[in-house]
């Protein structure tokens, strides 16, 4: 079954015809929210927002390790994960869409692995995955499948800054990512990616882009946070459309 992770801006389903929500138990405490089973296009889904409902829960606070293994455990094998950005490269500003292949991760203090062996429902054995290539290489040319079928533009291929949150980066901050190789920046998208790989499920992520980052752009001295939105929200009915083409076309 594919799993939809919503980020920032989606935190509903747009199509989906809902069967079911559970509230899963895991060993890691609570998720961000009840799961929603349905289908969309009569191809099973599972929609879980990871900001919770009413987008509550801020990136630092997010339990990642409940949320993946919940979805893991009701028999999502696959996770597309939606992952609003700033747009740190040139070409990647407001309203566009990109699918990213590499990521750096910035994050800390974080509950990032399954393996850490203290108990608390933590996997004994030692376990050092491969994180060469993060995002899922079939995964990611299905996105872009569905992309082009739902007759949208993305960009193939990116470096993911992920930052700790909830605070928005300086410039010299996104100066530094840039040096770093990074083209976008989130705050969501480690330990997420990692957790899945654990437990062998393949990932792979769509960004929006929100916003230039901080020093670029519209953004030299100031992110405008109403700007912002209204781009995110019209970026979004973008995204909707390719998931609905991605949930039918995902297993064929």
């Amino acid at each position: 079954m594919l799993g939809i992770i919503g980020g920032t801006g989606l935190a509903v389903l747009a199509d989906l015809q809902v069967g079911r929500r559970q509230i899963v138990r895991t060993p890691y405490g609570e998720t961000s929210g009840p799961i929603t089973f349905g289908e969309i296009g009569g191809k099973s889904v599972a929609f879980l927002p990871r900001h919770g409902n009413g987008h509550t829960i801020t990136p630092h606070k997010i339990n990642y390790r409940a949320n993946i293994w919940a979805l893991h455990a009701q028999g999502v094998h696959d996770i597309v994960a939606i992952a609003t950005v700033g747009g740190i490269a040139e070409h990647l500003g407001p309203g566009t869409i990109v699918i990213p292949n590499q990521l750096i991760d910035y994050t800390h203090s974080r509950k990032h692995t399954y393996f850490d062996g203290l108990g608390d429902g933590a996997l004994q054995q030692v376990k050092h995955i491969d994180f060469t290539e993060p995002y899922d290489a079939s995964l990611r040319a299905l996105c872009l499948v569905a992309a082009d079928l739902a007759g949208e533009k993305l960009f193939d291929g990116g470096v993911y800054a992920a930052t700790q949150g909830p605070r928005l980066e300086t410039a010299a901050e996104i100066n530094r990512l840039d040096r770093d190789g990074a083209t976008m920046v989130g705050m969501t998208g480690m330990p997420e990616a990692s957790l899945a790989r654990e437990l062998e499920m393949r990932y792979a992520a769509i960004c929006p882009v929100a916003n230039h980052a901080a020093g670029r752009g519209d953004s030299l001295h100031a992110i405008k946070y109403e700007e912002m939105s209204q781009a995110l929200n019209l970026t979004m009915e973008r995204v909707h459309g390719i998931i609905e083409k991605l949930v039918s076309v995902y297993g064929n």
